[in-house]
C-alpha cells in the first residue's frame, strides 16, 4: 500500500468510485501519465491527481493499492531482467578466457629447461635433450627392424635452439636419412618433475630421405607430441 501524507482543510477532496473521498492538492503523484477524460469517473482502484498545476492537462494516474513497482512501466523490468542474466553471462565468459590465457603464459614462461628423455616415434624410440641455456644436444636412438644389420640407429643433435617455447633441432644424416623438429614445449599431464608426461615437445617432425643418385630429399611430415619418461622410465633405460 502506498502511504498518503495528511492534509490540511484547504485541501480538495475527489470522489472516488466506491463513495469514498480522497485528497489530492499538493500531493505529488509519482505515476504514469495516461490519457484519461476528467469528466469521467475512473476505475475501481485508480484515483486522479488534479492540483492546481495540472489543470488543462491530461491527468495522471496510479493504483493506490499497488506498490510502487507496479506502477513503473512494466517493459523496463522486462528488459532488465532479461539483460542482467546475459550481463553476467559475458562477464564470466571473460573471466574464463582471461584465465586460461593467463594459465597459458605462466606454463610457458615457467619452462626454463627441457632437459629430459622423450618417447620419440615409436615406443621403443627415445630422443634425449641436454638444454643449455637454449642450446640443444643429445641424440635419438632409433630401433631397427630384425631384418636391418643394426639393432639401433644413435643420430646426433647437430643443431638445435630454444627461444622460449620454441624448439628446433636435426640431427646428422645416417644412411642418407635425417630429422627435424620444429615446434614448442608445454607442461604435460605430470605435476612434479620425474612424473611421466611431465613436459611435452609439440609440433612437427620432418623425416627426411635423400637420394643418393639425385640428391633430391623426399619429406615425410608427422604431427607428433613426444612426451617426457618419468624417473623410472629413465631408470629402466
Amino acid at each position: 500500500m502506498l502511504a498518503l501524507p495528511q492534509f490540511g482543510d484547504s485541501d480538495r477532496q475527489i470522489p472516488r468510485e466506491n463513495g469514498g473521498m480522497a485528497r489530492s492538492g499538493a500531493v505529488t503523484c509519482r505515476l504514469r501519465k495516461v490519457g484519461i477524460d476528467w469528466s469521467e469517473p475512473q476505475d475501481r482502484g485508480w484515483e486522479v491527481c488534479r492540483g492546481s498545476k495540472a489543470a488543462g492537462r491530461k491527468g495522471r494516474v496510479t493504483r493506490m493499492d499497488q506498490g510502487v513497482r507496479e506502477a513503473a512501466p512494466s517493459g523496463f523490468f522486462r528488459r532488465y531482467r532479461i539483460a542482467k542474466p546475459i550481463m553476467w553471462l559475458v562477464i564470466f565468459a571473460a573471466v574464463l578466457v582471461t584465465g586460461s590465457v593467463l594459465r597459458a603464459q605462466d606454463q610457458t614462461e615457467l619452462i626454463d629447461d627441457i632437459t629430459a628423455k622423450y618417447h620419440f616415434i615409436s615406443a621403443d624410440d627415445t630422443l634425449a635433450v641436454l638444454d643449455e641455456e637454449g642450446r640443444l644436444k643429445g641424440y635419438i636412438d632409433i630401433y631397427q627392424n630384425e631384418e636391418e644389420s643394426d639393432a639401433v640407429l644413435s643420430y646426433t643433435l647437430i643443431e638445435g635452439t630454444r627461444k622460449k617455447a620454441h624448439v628446433e633441432f636435426r640431427t646428422n644424416k645416417i644412411h642418407g636419412k635425417f630429422y627435424r623438429f620444429s615446434g614448442n614445449v608445454e607442461r604435460g599431464g605430470g605435476h612434479e618433475i620425474g612424473d611421466p608426461d611431465y613436459l611435452r615437445l609439440v609440433g612437427s617432425l620432418e623425416v627426411v630421405t635423400i637420394n643418393g643418385d639425385s640428391g633430391q630429399e623426399a619429406v615425410q611430415r608427422l604431427r607428433v607430441v613426444l612426451r617426457s619418461f618419468g624417473k623410472s622410465e629413465r631408470d629402466e633405460n
